[in-house]
């Protein structure tokens, strides 16, 4: 059996859209091993939570575009839910999901 080839990274995710009450945002700064600081589309910077699940899987750095997920109870603090990649965060501004300059 040969490798499985990959023709480009858009090939290897699927595509997740924001639902009720997440929101999209672009990484301002690392705060530690599993904080980030995080500025949505609603013009807030949130101290964001990687989650458990993405921490050693998914590298999370600055100035990439994520989902996020904000508390109930204290909402300047969010869960980092995914990091979208470079072929994902164009259709997100061509489809208007990003507002433009973001």
């Amino acid at each position: 059996m040969g490798k499985r080839k990959v023709l480009s990274e858009s090939n290897l995710k699927e595509l997740v859209l924001p639902q009720q009450g997440e929101l999209l945002g672009r990484v301002n700064k690392i705060s530690s091993g599993d904080h980030v600081m995080v500025k949505c589309t609603d013009g807030k910077v949130r101290l964001c939570r990687i989650r458990g699940k993405m921490k050693r899987r998914v590298w999370i750095r600055e100035h990439d575009i994520v989902l996020v997920a904000p508390w109930d109870f204290d909402d300047d603090r969010a869960d980092v839910l995914w990091r979208y990649i470079k072929a994902h965060e164009e259709w997100l501004l061509n489809n208007s999901y990003l507002p433009p300059g973001f």
